[in-house]
Formats: structure tokens, C-alpha cells, sequence
């Protein structure tokens, strides 16, 4: 055990986690040119189209050290978006120590903190590292200055990479053996493993990720999960080399794989505790902490045939994604489907393309929302993340809202803009400091149904993308909610109902008409859509009709001979209007969402 040591790169987004492991795994493995790709452990392709890391990816790499000795070195490279901080948090409880990595140009950035918070609540070791200090507009001392004043980490343990050409990582892999702890644990005494991850094989059933904290598994034990006392032979056991790599035995400290034919994807959650069934530990490990959703949207199959494919990609989904839950949901417009909870924006992306990528089932997505609280007269408190549900407006006394504490790090230059789009969002309690000369970090509450609504977007084209985004929830407070309805033809289409702030509400109405004028096709009769409150309808827009040219065959004669023709033409599209329906197409639902300022 004292030749092992688990680790895992936390950083910002975009500060070179992926680059970092790519070239440690090159100078460990001796993998060969031929090989090798760029973001070697970002094995889904959104990952390499987007150039981000989603999930945390696991790889043990034999070190030979200046001492003489070899260690193995698991590596768990994990994401720095702020939607994926949940993939960190569960990477971090399988590590004993992590390393810090800040970019040399732009210094300590939001998810930086949020992510070395992470890591003290886990007790690991940190050792902080400087990444790209071979740019033009690098500032290693000062970056390694603001690492000490702003994170409290001594300076001379920090270490300066490029991860790109190389420099600095020997280095940074001697710091690993030297300073971060080898794991603890009793090989010999009753086995607790702790699942941090699993995936689905088509061939192989679930495939589980493990950190084995005491005791020892082998190939043909049967081993029980302690959440719900299934029981199942272990078929292979290994570690994760550059493929997986089939060993004898796990034994404590180690990380690696389990794969037990097991069918059914409800067995292995994550967080879960697996034991041996002919010597069970005395109790489960501590799991993760249930994670807080904060959008949610419905998912519906363009095709009622896909809905139980849609069901099965969902499962299969979640082991792999934890952070995502799913209720069962129905729609008068689209029928049978699901509501899910997401962590952000990019999360909700991510898992649509995941759907349609990886499982060929074609979606249409409903307008995100958040969770609201409605008092009502009688005295009853109603939760509510779905617009269909939303009480009666004579029967509520209050509503609440959750808000949120946004942390957006930039350089001063940008303040007037980013504080105006603040104020827009109903913004309020807004303070600021300067972290560093040139640097500005604002700190601003904000009701998160305000957020999940392009701002992101938004303040990364105001600042040019040198804006930093983090945010916290913080309480619901009282707020005057609205219900939003879209009537296509004289139709409520409930999928495109929104809970809005009554100040908003006309302009996010009059938005979602021109979206729609702009994506329904038109028809052989009118077609008006309307943005209405209850009964009252405060924004429309009409599609024009095709219309065919009866005049034409008359050349002359009397005007009365036009206007007769004209009459019954306009009789005839009327009852048309009565019978017509309106398909709205799957772009029309995912253009409501669009935002039209940048």
C-alpha cells in the first residue's frame, strides 16, 4: 500500500486539467505516438467537440521514482464546470490527495475556490501547481502569490508546469510520491468498497468503479450491496490502465473495476457500500450527500413508440451520471414522457445529447424552470417545478423563489456592463473587491430562475470570456410569480408554459411569439399566437396565410364580381381556422429558449 498514491486534478474550467493528465500519462505509460490523442481520458465525443471534461475518468500509472522505486499512481482527472461539480466531489472521496492547478494568465478563478473547498471537506492533501507558463501573458510569482494570500496554501510547495510542451510535469509527479499520503486500510479485515462510478456494457451488464477502503476481493467471490442486499459473482476484477487491465485481487487503497454480470442498472448507485456476502463489514461507508437540482425540464420522444427506449436510456444514464433524477411526466400536447432534474443549463445539454448521441432517441425538450414555493390560503405549502401543476391563483397567498449567491470574477474593465446585466436579472446586495490589481470579483444575489435563463451566455459575450461564473443557493424569498401561457390558433400548448416574474412576463411573452412566428410554417388560414395570463392576453403575433389568387381569371368588369370571389374565399379559410390544426415542430420548443440579445 505504501507504493500506492490516488489523486485527482481540480481546477477551473478550461485551466488545463485534461492536458496535464494527457502528459503524465505519456511520460508514464510509454504509450506510443500511434496511439496517442489529444484529452486521452475524455473518451465521449462532446467532450473533444467542446473541448471540456464531463466525466471524471479514472487511469492507474506505474511511476518508476528517482528513488528507485515503482509506484502506482491513480489518477482521476475530473471537470471544472460549475454544472459538473458533483462528478468532483464524488472523484474526491476515492483520493487521498489532489493537486491545485491555477492558469499562469488568469490567476484564481471561482471554481477554483469552490473546488479546494471541496477538497478540504475531504481532508486531502494539497499541492498547488501553475499551469501555462509558457504564454506570453503568464505571471507564475504573482499567480503563485494570489495562491498563498487568496487560498492560504504555502507558496513553496507551489510547482510550474506547461502542460502542453512538457515542462515541469517530472516534477510535479516526485511531488506526487513525496508529499501526498499512501491510502490507509486493513487488507485483511472484512471488505468495504465504496462505488464512486459505474457504466453500462452492452456486453459485460454494469460495470462498477471502486475504491477499496479495507479488505480484499477476488475473481468468484460473491459480494452483496448493502442499500438493497443484492447479491452477485464476481466475474473480473482489475485496475484502469489504458484499457482495463484484468488483475488477481483488490486489495485496500487500490481503485479499480468490478464486473459481475449484473443486469439490472438499480443495483449499483453510487455511494453505495459493496461487502462480501460470507463475511459482511458491520456497516456502510458514508456515501455522497444527496445532490440539489436546480433546473428542471420535461423530456418527451418525438415518437410515442420511443417512450420505453427513453425510459431504458434514462437508467443507463444515471449510473453513469448520478447528478440526474427523473419522475414520470405527461403532456396534453406531447404526450407520455419524463420530468428531470438538472444541476445547470450545460448540464441539461450534455444529457440531451447524451440521449440522442448515445441512445438514438429523439427528444423534445420543455422551458426549463426552477422549483418555486406557493403558500396557499388554507395554509398548505406546495412545491412546484412544473408549470401545468401551479395552483390556482385565487387560492395562493404567497409565492417564493430560490435565490442564489452569484461569485463572477473579471477584470475591472468589464464592471459597468456585468453590473447593468446584474441589475436586469433583479439583482440586488451587490458588493465587490479587488483580489488582485486589475482583477474585480462581484458578488451580487440574484433569483435563479434569472440565471438559468441565458445569463451565462450573456456575461461570457459581455466579458469577452474573461468573466468567471460560480453560485451558491442561498433561501427562497417572497417574489410576485405568474403563470405564462403560449395559445397557438386559440390552443394552450402546456409545453410551452412558463413561470415568470410578472415584471418579465411581457417581454418574455412577446419573445416567445416572434420565436414561434419565426419556426411554426405556414397554412392555408391565419394563425395567431398569443402570450396570455390567465385570461387576460398581453403579447400576440400572427402567422400570415397562404393564399391562392382568385382573382386572377377576372379581367374587367365590375368590382362586385372581385369582392364576391374574395368573400367566399374568406368563408372558406374561416371554417378552415375551425378544423385546422397547427403541428408545431421540434425547433419551435427548442426556440423559446433561445435568448435574442447579445
Amino acid at each position: 500500500m505504501k507504493h500506492i498514491r490516488n489523486f485527482s486534478i481540480i481546477a477551473h474550467i478550461d485551466h488545463g486539467k485534461s492536458t496535464l493528465a494527457d502528459r503524465m500519462i505519456q511520460l508514464c505509460s510509454g504509450i506510443s505516438a500511434r496511439e496517442f490523442k489529444d484529452q486521452f481520458l475524455d473518451s465521449m465525443d462532446i467532450e473533444r467537440e467542446r473541448g471540456i471534461t464531463i466525466k471524471s475518468q479514472t487511469i492507474c500509472l506505474p511511476f518508476k521514482a528517482r528513488d528507485g522505486q515503482e509506484y502506482a499512481l491513480n489518477l482521476v482527472d475530473t471537470p471544472g464546470h460549475v454544472d459538473f461539480s458533483y462528478e468532483v466531489s464524488r472523484a474526491l472521496t476515492s483520493c487521498e490527495g489532489a493537486l491545485l492547478l491555477v492558469d499562469a494568465a488568469q490567476g484564481v478563478e471561482a471554481q477554483t475556490l469552490a473546488n479546494l473547498y471541496l477538497a478540504m471537506e475531504n481532508d486531502l492533501e494539497i499541492i498547488p501547481v501553475v499551469n501555462k507558463i509558457d504564454l506570453p501573458s503568464a505571471e507564475p510569482e504573482k499567480v503563485a502569490l494570489q495562491i498563498e494570500e487568496d487560498l492560504g496554501l504555502d507558496a513553496e510547495m507551489t510547482r510550474y508546469c506547461s502542460a502542453k510542451t512538457g515542462e515541469g510535469v517530472q516534477e510535479i509527479l516526485e511531488s506526487i510520491v513525496s508529499f501526498l499520503p499512501p491510502p490507509e486500510g486493513d487488507p485483511k479485515a472484512e471488505l468495504q468498497a465504496l462505488i464512486f462510478d459505474a457504466n453500462y456494457d452492452a456486453f459485460r451488464g454494469t460495470i462498477i468503479s471502486v475504491r477499496i477502503v479495507n479488505g480484499t476481493l477476488r475473481q468468484g467471490d460473491t459480494i452483496r450491496f448493502m442499500s438493497n442486499d443484492a447479491e452477485y459473482r464476481v466475474e473480473e476484477v482489475g485496475t484502469f490502465r489504458i484499457q482495463r487491465q484484468s488483475e488477481k485481487t483488490l486489495s485496500a487503497g487500490m481503485v479499480g473495476y468490478i464486473i459481475a454480470g449484473i443486469k439490472s442498472v438499480q443495483d449499483a448507485r453510487p455511494g453505495d457500500t459493496i461487502t462480501l456476502r460470507d463475511r459482511p463489514c458491520a456497516k456502510a461507508l458514508p456515501g455522497f450527500k444527496e445532490i440539489q437540482q436546480v433546473v428542471f425540464s420535461s423530456i418527451y420522444p418525438i415518437s410515442t413508440d420511443d417512450y420505453e427506449d427513453l425510459a431504458a436510456a434514462l437508467e443507463k444514464l444515471q449510473l453513469n451520471d448520478a447528478a440526474l433524477t427523473f419522475l414520470k411526466d405527461s403532456s396534453a400536447a406531447l404526450g407520455f414522457g419524463f420530468r428531470c432534474g438538472f444541476l445547470g443549463l450545460l448540464h441539461l445539454e450534455v444529457v440531451q445529447e447524451r440521449l440522442e448521441r448515445e441512445f438514438d432517441v429523439s427528444l423534445i425538450l420543455t422551458v426549463p424552470s426552477v422549483r418555486y414555493k406557493c403558500f396557499l390560503k388554507d395554509g398548505s405549502l406546495q412545491e412546484i417545478d412544473n408549470p401545468a401543476y401551479y395552483p390556482d391563483p385565487a387560492n395562493i397567498d404567497y409565492t417564493e423563489e430560490p435565490y442564489i449567491k452569484a461569485t463572477i470574477l473579471m477584470p475591472d474593465r468589464y464592471m459597468g456592463s456585468v453590473m447593468n446585466l446584474c441589475m436586469e436579472r433583479r439583482g440586488e446586495n451587490t458588493t465587490y473587491h479587488y483580489p488582485t490589481p486589475g482583477r474585480i470579483e462581484l458578488s451580487c444575489e440574484i433569483p435563479l430562475a434569472e440565471v438559468i435563463y441565458d445569463f451565462y451566455d450573456r456575461l461570457k459575450s459581455i466579458t469577452q470570456g474573461y468573466g468567471s461564473f460560480d453560485y451558491s443557493l442561498i433561501d427562497y424569498r417572497k417574489s410576485d410569480l405568474v403563470k405564462l401561457d403560449i395559445l397557438v390558433n386559440g390552443e394552450r400548448v402546456d409545453a410551452l408554459s412558463q413561470l415568470v416574474h410578472r415584471n418579465n412576463a411581457r417581454a418574455r411573452g412577446l419573445h416567445a411569439c416572434e420565436m414561434l412566428k419565426e419556426e411554426i410554417p405556414r397554412q392555408m388560414f391565419k394563425i395567431a399566437i398569443q402570450a396570455a395570463i390567465g385570461g387576460n392576453v398581453i403579447a400576440r403575433t400572427t402567422i400570415s396565410a397562404l393564399r391562392k389568387d382568385v382573382t386572377a381569371k377576372c379581367y374587367g368588369g365590375d368590382i362586385t364580381r372581385k369582392r364576391k370571389l374574395l368573400e367566399k374565399q374568406k368563408a372558406g379559410k374561416k371554417r378552415m381556422k375551425t378544423v385546422g390544426n397547427v403541428d408545431i415542430p421540434q425547433t419551435a420548443f427548442l426556440a423559446v429558449l433561445k435568448s435574442d440579445q447579445k
